[in-house]
């Protein structure tokens, strides 16, 4: 699998973790289910788990025609307290449904209730969404498979979807600042223009045009489409400096070109572990907090490793033929590094 390091493409200027990915933070884990059955089954679910108990949080809407289940209580309550699941826009409930079955499987809701956080971007292009062949099995299978090594590209919930007119998915990378915290960004990427699209700054886009790449069969993508991004930090930041951070992350989806179009669902949860033990039997408990005035290199290392996982969901995706036909063709690494280099 291919990444945009692989290429010799660097994003900004930060350093990223040792695997460059959401699970450089401690404790976080990803798993995926891949469904390419037939002729028109594209389609799939990705959890990211984070560490056992519940963790400071916070969330940022870009624009709203999607869905991430479970936000009204993560700003309520400022805490996110189970995994985080992406899927297709038609599977939300039966994998919102899985979620908590595992959970009172795990024994973790005898006396308690859950909501789930789910997220969604629409893979009906190039899979037979209204199939529903995402199944609560699926969901079992995913988190079973949960490790420190993420798959990119046409993965999980990322299997069919496409991204700036080329093949999309799941991609995934980090930094690690100056004083040593963690960021890690994971995304299912389906949004954006074809001609808006940037790396690094460059207008990739526009130099590697429909002529070159044809856009996906049938189909006038034009930007309309959702991305999920998802933020995770040891640093120990309060909900609201979470609620910051993943504000920040929209703007890595704006450097790649991403406008938040009227159609397009961008939704981003951020989720912070350096503080624990928050669940207790104590009726007070003390927290830490990165001072506001020290947080700007997390919100630089939140805009760069978003930018990068978006690019590195292009460079790991693959040409894809799903529903009706239809193709949805990867970015082609010599046409990406030829188009860098002006």
């Amino acid at each position: 699998m291919a990444r945009a390091r692989d290429l010799g493409v660097v994003i900004g200027t930060g350093a990223p973790g040792p695997r460059n990915a959401i699970t450089d933070v401690a404790g976080v884990r990803v798993g995926a289910t891949t469904l390419v059955v037939g002729d028109n089954v594209r389609t799939g679910v990705t959890v990211v788990v984070p560490p056992d108990e519940p963790l400071f949080a916070g969330s940022h809407r870009l624009n709203g025609n999607g869905e991430l289940t479970g936000l009204e209580w993560v700003r309520e309550s400022g805490m996110l307290t189970t995994p985080v699941a992406i899927t297709n826009t038609h599977s939300v409930g039966v994998v919102h449904d899985a979620l908590i079955e595992a959970a009172i499987r795990r024994g973790m809701l005898d006396d308690a209730w859950s909501l789930p956080v789910v997220g969604e971007t629409w893979d009906g292009v190039l899979n037979d969404i209204n199939g529903l062949h995402v199944r609560a099995e699926h969901v079992f299978q995913a988190l079973e498979s949960a490790g420190e090594e993420v798959p990119e590209g046409n993965v999980g919930g990322g299997t069919g979807m496409i991204c700036h007119g080329f093949k999309g998915g799941t991609g995934t990378a980090s930094r690690v600042t100056e004083r040593g915290w963690t960021v890690g960004v994971l995304v299912q990427a389906n949004h954006g223009r074809r001609e808006r699209l940037l790396v690094d700054g460059v207008p990739v886009g526009v130099r590697v045009g429909p002529d070159a790449v044809p856009l996906p069969d049938e189909v006038a993508h034009s930007g309309s489409g959702s991305i999920i991004v998802v933020v995770a930090t040891d640093a120990p930041l309060l909900p609201t400096q979470c609620e910051r951070l993943a504000q920040r992350a929209a703007l890595g989806i704006g450097r790649t070109g991403g406008a938040g179009e009227n159609s397009s669902g961008d939704l981003i949860l951020a989720f912070a572990s350096g503080n624990r033990g928050l669940k207790g039997a104590e009726p007070v408990t003390g927290v830490e907090m990165v001072r506001n005035e020290s947080v700007d290199p997390l919100f630089y290392a939140a805009i760069e490793a978003t930018e990068e996982a978006i690019v590195n969901a292009l460079v790991a995706a693959e040409t894809l033929t799903g529903k009706d036909g239809r193709t949805a063709r990867a970015l082609p690494h010599d046409l990406l590094t030829a188009a860098l280099s002006g």
